[in-house]
């Protein structure tokens, strides 16, 4: 038997019950709502591990109440979206929003609980709730993202995302993304060079997300480009990231220049964190709510002045600095609330030198800037004492990016 609770809202009492009847018989435990404003309190009062969703109800349809919860950080559970005059429309809407699928009335039994079993197990190999697209803010810069990205999602071209790293390029990808399709997000890039076929097999009909594509080695541009060129057989949507700047790196003769072509042919552009800062109070709340919701902490929230200290930063580290900030200072702030004193330590805490006095200038910016990343992430593991996820954080590095980036500069790490 399972102690799982599913939520069921749907303003139909007969399909309420005959769903109740069906989860019960099969072990769960099960909570009714008959409106979008019952499904708002349950969520709170009971926090569900899955909810069944009636898109078409009186007060709020579901599509509007799945906004709403991804929006403030609420979307911390699978929500299965069910309609019996749904379309494609509606379906692709929902699962971009956040939803982990679609069932249409009547629901076959047998589908009903594979769907509910396959949202479960994927609730219990996620380690923590994370932001979305939809969650990242509602200011103009990100509105327009979010309109561009709508706009190509039914395009089958190779996406190039430009930003800065930890900007939120990930979180763009996923947007596009149809779930219950393969996620292909790889941390290195051999296969590149070596099997560039194998990494298409693996995203058959599903998404190949390739970060930082600007520090390929020339043997690893070539695998790409012969990747793109079979993209078709194999129904993969690529999406690329760069925080450098592929047109520098082409006309400096390190960047394939048919590669940049291809990539080139469409772009969008991923704003830093300091361009919306009107949106981080938002985000710095839904953060510690998923702090909270994951039972890390139990302070509740921020005084206005914190939320004031955080916007007028400058998170050169953007959202992976931002979520590292919040997360710390969830776990360490010793009062009921966060105050703007205990994010001013948390921001001001010193970093290690870096010396650069002693690097030659005969040689490249590139191996210029790859001596300076290299002493500078070996004196900050150094000052954390190997605790990678803090040396992450004041980076404001992505961890895979992070071991990444410590191999290409053969920085070894030591026990501490």
């Amino acid at each position: 038997m399972t102690n799982n609770t599913i939520l069921v809202v749907d303003d139909e009492i007969g399909i309420r019950e005959l769903l109740s009847e069906i989860l019960r018989d099969e072990g769960y435990h099960v909570i009714l709502a008959e409106s979008a404003e019952q499904a708002r309190i349950w969520r709170n009062k009971s926090r569900p591990d899955l909810v069944l969703l009636d898109i078409w109800m009186p007060d709020t349809d579901g599509v509007t109440l799945l906004k709403e919860w991804a929006s403030n950080g609420l979307l911390t559970m699978p929500v299965i979206v069910m309609s019996g005059h749904g379309t494609i429309a509606t379906a692709v809407e929902a699962t971009r929003i956040g939803a982990f699928g679609y069932l249409e009335k009547p629901i076959p039994l047998q589908m009903l609980l594979n769907t509910v079993g396959q949202a479960l197990r994927g609730r219990q190999n996620k380690t923590s709730p994370t932001l979305s697209l939809t969650s990242l803010g509602k200011g103009p810069l990100i509105t327009d993202l979010k309109k561009r990205l709508e706009q190509v999602s039914s395009l089958k071209t190779p996406l190039l995302l430009i930003g800065e790293q930890g900007s939120g390029t990930e979180l763009c990808a996923h947007f596009l993304h149809c779930s219950n399709t393969p996620w292909v997000d790889p941390d290195i890039f051999t296969l590149l060079s070596d099997s560039p076929s194998k990494l298409l097999e693996q995203a058959k009909d599903g998404l190949l997300f390739l970060k930082e594509i600007g520090s390929l080695n020339k043997l690893e541009q070539k695998g790409l480009l012969k990747l793109i060129n079979k993209l078709d057989k194999y129904n993969v949507r690529l999406i690329c990231a760069s925080s450098l700047s592929l047109a520098e790196l082409t006309a400096q003769g390190k960047y394939e220049p048919k590669l940049y072509e291809r990539l080139s042919e469409l772009y969008i552009n991923v704003p830093a964190l300091r361009e919306h800062k009107e949106d981080i109070p938002d985000l710095a709340n839904q953060i510690l709510l998923q702090c909270i919701e994951s039972g890390d902490t139990s302070i509740q929230q921020f005084n206005t002045a914190a939320l004031n200290a955080l916007r007028n930063y400058n998170w050169p580290g953007n959202l992976v600095q931002l979520t590292g900030t919040i997360r710390s200072l969830a776990l360490t702030s010793s009062n009921k609330e966060i105050s703007a004193d205990d994010v001013q330590k948390i921001l001001a805490a010193p970093l290690p030198a870096h010396p650069t006095s002693n690097i030659p200038i005969h040689m490249t910016l590139r191996e210029a800037r790859d001596i300076f990343e290299k002493s500078y992430l070996e004196q900050l593991i150094n000052h954390e004492k190997g605790n990678m996820t803090r040396v992450a954080e004041r980076a404001g590095l992505e961890r895979t990016h992070l071991y990444r980036k410590l191999k290409i500069l053969d920085i070894k790490l030591k026990s501490h």
